[in-house]
């Protein structure tokens, strides 16, 4: 049922006129982005068995040798019995060092699809903008100028970071994880998360993210300080030091804010209610429109200064958002993707690949980036 809605607002949203109801989009550069689609909708490791017998330690040095020798470019089990088998998933490898390739890395996109469109009882039918959130947050507490942060690491494991108030509610885009993990524990939890991110947006619609493993997990000592995620109670000159901090430009900062597209806010969570587009589990260029084209005013409620759109009153925007229409360097830009959502996929897509890879030490180039197929490409 839950598939079935996606695909009637998909065509709803291509078809009604432009007013408080379901807004269309216009079409884009086919080359850019990925065919429509029906939305497919404790850090711990898993051991497989070890071989019988016994394993010599000259052979299990000599085997350390050559993984070191590989320069950390495989990934290799050990337990108490020696070298172990790879678990299911490792792309025929069963035994020493693995190197995962693209059809590995295919294999975990296709699971987290698949369980996207299995799993449809959370927000609007879809984890997708929660896992886009994820993704999102656990890339966005980089510092350039103390290289800190950002997603190599995945510290939000641990409560330090994960109980930061920006990060409430993403436990259940974790635990929605697990399972993946645990089918393929050759993936560390940095590659997962920012892999699952793309995921999302490429199976809710979106471009084709261009996407490059290589992060490593860290332990509790390299958790963030609070405070480096945005205050959606706050005004543009927050959101310039926020994203400056990053290295990113005005044109970025709106880029990067229209996932706001995506999900809604919580009252338990950030203390704010309501989604900011009638079509949240559709990656579109709406939200700008809808900030362009509503009539907004502060919403008559108990909770925190939120607005909401004067004629449906059923879509909210934070203070942070309507900061990118009263800001004009920001509202040129704003302008510029609800006109042409061609334009918005295009530099969204470029702006994720860069918050995505903000402070991760890779050890090859931007060729060793990846596309991966959406399930029904």
């Amino acid at each position: 049922m839950a598939a079935t809605t996606r695909a009637f607002t998909r065509l709803t949203a291509r078809t009604a006129p432009l007013t408080s109801s379901l807004k269309p989009t216009s079409t884009r550069n086919a080359y850019h982005v990925l065919p429509r689609q029906t939305f497919q909708s404790s850090s711990r490791r898993g051991y497989a068995s070890a071989p019988n017998g016994k394993t010599s330690r000259t052979g299990l040095y000599t085997f350390l040798g050559l993984a070191v020798a590989a320069g950390g470019a495989g990934y290799f089990y050990l337990n108490n019995g020696g070298i172990t088998e790879m678990k299911k998933g490792s792309s025929g490898e069963t035994r020493g060092v693995f190197t995962p390739k693209k059809e590995d890395y295919q294999q975990v996109y296709n699971e987290i699809a698949k369980l996207l469109e299995e799993k449809d009882d959370y927000d609007d039918g879809s984890y997708g903008p929660v896992i886009v959130r994820l993704a999102w947050h656990c890339s966005g507490t980089y510092d350039a100028q103390t290289n800190t942060g950002g997603s190599n690491g995945a510290t939000m494991r641990f409560a330090p970071e994960g109980d930061h108030g920006a990060n409430a509610g993403l436990k259940a885009a974790r635990d929605f994880l697990e399972p993946v993990k645990e089918k393929f524990p050759w993936i560390t939890y940095s590659d997962l998360w920012t892999l699952a991110g793309v995921t999302a947006i490429q199976e809710m619609s979106g471009p084709a993210i261009p996407w490059r493993p290589g992060r490593t997990d860290r332990d509790v000592s390299m958790c963030t300080p609070d405070g480096r995620l945005p205050d959606g109670a706050k005004d543009q000159t927050h959101l310039r030091a926020i994203f400056g901090r990053m290295g990113f430009s005005d044109r970025e900062i709106v880029a990067l804010s229209g996932a706001h597209a995506l999900g809604r806010c919580h009252t338990d969570r950030s203390g704010f209610s309501g989604p900011w587009s009638f079509s949240p589990t559709v990656v579109s260029n709406d939200y700008f429109r809808l900030l362009l084209s509503e009539k907004w005013g502060w919403k008559k409620w108990n909770g925190p200064k939120q607005y909401e759109d004067a004629g449906s009153k059923s879509l909210m925007m934070l203070p942070t958002d309507m900061a990118l229409v009263k800001d004009p360097v920001f509202k040129t830009h704003v302008e510029r993707y609800a006109k042409d959502d061609g334009v918005f996929f295009d530099e969204f897509r470029d702006v994720i690949v860069k918050l995505l890879e903000l402070g991760v030490p890779f050890k090859g180039g931007e060729e060793d980036r990846i596309v991966l197929t959406a399930t029904n490409a």
